[in-house]
This record gives C-alpha cells, structure tokens and sequence, in this order.
C-alpha cells in the first residue's frame, strides 16, 4: 500500500471552519481509503494479502456497499471468503487453530486499521505544525468545535510532548474550545428539554434553533461533529 494514501493537507481541513476539525480530517482519510480500495488497491497484491484476511467491519461494509463497485466489492469477498474457507472450515486446520483464526477475522478490519494508521501520522503533523507556523496556529484557535473523542485523542497523543513552546497553549485553546461547544450543547439541550415542558412560553422559533440538538450531542459525544454535520 503506498505511504501517501493517506497524506492530506492538513491546512485545507483546517481552513473549513465547520465543526470539529479532526472529524473532518478521519472523513476525508476515510473517503481516500474506499476509493482506493475499490480502485487501485484491487491491482496490488500486497493489499490484497490484507484485506484477504483480515476483511472489514460492518461499518466499512455498509460504506463499501455504497460505493459504485459492486464487482470490484464482490472480487474483494470471493478471495476473502476463500482466505475464510481455508483457514476457518478446512478440516486439515486444528480445531484450536481454526477457531482463533475466526476470532481474528470478525474482530478485524483492514479500513479501521489504515485509518488509525493515517490518523496517528496526520495528529502527529497537527502538532508539529501548532508548534512551528504562526498561521497554522491561528487556524486551530479559531476552530468552532472539538468533540469529545478527539479532545481526548489530542490532550494525550504521545508526540505532544515534543511541543516545548506552545504546548501550554495549545491545551488551553483546545480545552476552551472544546468546553466552549460543549456547553452551548448543554444549552440547546436544555431548552429543547424545556420546549415540552408545559408551564413552557417558548415559541416555535426557539425549537426551530434547538430541534437538532439531540443529534448534535451524540455526534459530539461519538466523533461525528465533521462537515455538514452541524
């Protein structure tokens, strides 16, 4: 698999401005990742070794199911299906072998594994440029949104520690930022909560304002606050 399938410009995802960056950064990794495997990747024996067997989760599947290439999707399942034939049901395999191999394989997925692969390296990139480029820097502070995964993911990625000068601020502006969203979530939460209650005079341009509220905190709570998801 090439190196660079999964290198994106980190200052076009930042540039966005439209609800959490990292969210943006994971959809547009993923959206390179189902492309490629249902192109290029059906041409590359390497790549096929993998998805041969390690195949994809339910998720990757629904994905790679709405993706045109249904052939390209069925050629994918007919190798994979004999990878699972052969180390699964052939009676020549242990039985403790065959049944470790099964576990293997429907607890993995080679789009899940390439996606943290690139995120790892993209997260790393975020850093060093926090670190290094001014511009950069304003580009994050001025960011709307955080959500929780990802505020997470950034507050302890291991190549943090390598920021010795903005470090403190970056943790300070992605704190305040993240806190920021989350508690003009619990606002719109609220008072959606209030719109049923019946001593309520809220009218129908304030539940206009927070009908998308339940699905926006549980998009923040599952890192899903990405493009278009607002």
């Amino acid at each position: 698999m090439r190196d660079d399938i999964c290198t994106i410009p980190i200052s076009e995802i930042f540039e966005v401005n439209d609800g959490c960056p990292i969210c943006r950064m994971r959809d547009t990794v993923e959206k390179h990742l189902l492309e490629y495997i249902l192109g290029d990747a059906m041409m590359e024996p390497d790549v096929r070794i993998l998805t041969n067997q390690k195949g994809f989760c339910t998720r990757h599947y629904e994905k790679l199911l709405s993706q045109r290439g249904r052939l390209q999707l069925a050629l994918i399942l007919q190798t994979h299906l004999d990878e699972i034939n052969k180390r699964v049901f052939s009676e020549k395999t242990p039985q403790k072998q065959r049944l470790k191999s099964a576990s293997e394989i429907t607890e993995s997925c080679f789009l899940c594994d390439k996606i943290e692969w690139g995120m790892s390296r993209l997260v790393s990139t975020v850093y060093r440029c926090y670190e290094n480029e001014e511009d950069f820097r304003a580009l994050f502070n001025s960011q709307p949104a955080f959500c929780l995964p990802h505020y997470d993911m950034l507050m302890h990625g291991e190549d943090k520690r390598l920021m010795r000068k903005h470090g403190k601020e970056f943790e300070d502006n992605l704190l305040r930022i993240a806190k920021g969203y989350s508690e003009m979530l619990y606002g719109k939460i609220s008072q959606y909560c209030s719109m049923y209650d019946y001593r309520s005079l809220r009218s129908q341009t304030d539940m206009e304002k927070c009908k998308n509220a339940v699905e926006q905190s549980i998009d923040f709570l599952n890192a899903e606050v990405g493009e278009n998801k607002e």
